[in-house]
């Protein structure tokens, strides 16, 4: 039987390692990924710690109670599984949606909205891992052009925020947007706001590097969240109208409250990043006066993965400053604590099987 490298979580113990493990084989409908690079995302460091969990666990997963991690995935085909479409023949490149329809709940059944959505890498194997089993529905191809470490992050690291930016907080041109946190999300947030025409961009961070990079990225002013004079700079930076979209892409309580509180009349904020902590709106009359909204965001859709493959080799963005360091597939536990431990202040760590 042949074996491979895989990075896999024990859900039980919240022990991670990278094991040698049998390859898998394709069924129906599935193909098997030679994997090029896979992206560390702070979910999966998240994932480690228990801070979040599997919602809907395959049977495999949940009686072994071990999963591969990665849900940011891109390579090869290696071998296709019976029945598969002709178009996905071995050699061809591909991205991996970080996610999939369960098939089997009523949404699904009736050919609407899943109820029970399966992320890669949580609820199923995913690809940190030197092969990995896609279904044929979670492919999409991607040019020759496009390098595989910039493809695999456009799942999640780019079409969270993009779909979060353009779907659930609907940005317009002129709108003010207030960013807060510029890791690996909010980055990738800035640029897409300014270039969906917000204006002014605002990013906020704790960190005098990622306030600087936020302004390299795009922003038009980057704030201290704990500075003095924090809200009179964002009052003149909106011309004293306030925040329209804030996104929450930290996860983080204090955030969250301190954008609730920048929005203006009709503002909303997005809550991007994943926490399970409580949000607190401190003063509940006010938000309820200006018609303000709280709106939660997970996650992208297809149609996001593959508009920004499009704008991506259109060269509408230029995803190469996002990656931090490439780090080999054996050295995933490094990785996790590089990026827990913000060295280097990283946007995305790229493991290379």
């Amino acid at each position: 039987m042949k074996t491979m490298l895989a990075g896999r979580l024990r859900l039980d113990t919240h022990t991670f390692a990278v094991e040698e493990v049998p390859v898998p084989t394709p069924g129906p409908g599935e193909v098997l990924v030679e994997v090029r690079a896979a992206g560390v995302c702070l979910s999966d460091v998240h994932l480690i710690d228990g801070s979040i969990s599997p919602a809907f666990p395959v049977d495999s997963v949940a009686k072994a109670r071990t999963v591969t991690l990665g849900h940011e995935v891109a390579g090869v085909i290696h071998a296709v599984g019976p029945g598969v479409a002709g178009e996905w023949a071995p050699g061809t490149r591909v991205v991996l949606q970080a996610g999939q329809a369960c098939g089997g709940c009523g949404g699904c059944l009736r050919r609407s909205s899943c109820r029970q959505p399966l992320t890669r890498g949580v609820d199923y194997d995913g690809g940190w891992a030197q092969y990995a089993v896609a279904r044929e529905d979670t492919l999409i191809a991607i040019p020759d052009g496009l390098p595989f470490d910039e493809a695999a992050i456009i799942p999640d690291a780019v079409s969270t925020p993009y779909a979060a930016i353009v779907e659930t907080g609907a940005v317009r041109p002129a709108q003010a947007v207030g960013i807060w946190g510029a890791g690996g999300l909010g980055a990738h947030g800035i640029r897409l706001a300014r270039m969906v025409g917000a204006a002014p961009v605002i990013a906020v961070d704790p960190l005098p590097t990622a306030r600087e990079r936020a302004l390299a990225f795009g922003a038009d002013l980057a704030l201290d969240p704990a500075a003095d004079g924090f809200a009179e700079a964002l009052a003149e930076a909106t011309a004293g109208r306030g925040i329209d979209v804030a996104f929450d892409f930290a996860g983080v309580p204090a955030a969250r409250a301190q954008a609730a509180a920048a929005l203006g009349a009709g503002g909303i904020l997005v809550l991007a990043g994943l926490t399970p902590e409580s949000i607190v709106v401190s003063d509940s009359t006010g938000f309820s006066f200006r018609g303000n909204q709280i709106r939660g965001h997970y996650g992208s859709g297809f149609e996001h993965v593959e508009q920004l493959i499009g704008l991506t080799s259109a060269g509408r963005i230029d995803l190469a400053p996002s990656i931090t360091a490439h780090i080999p597939l054996a050295e995933a536990a490094d990785a996790v604590t590089r990026l827990e431990k913000k060295i280097g202040d990283p946007i995305r760590f790229v493991l290379t099987p």
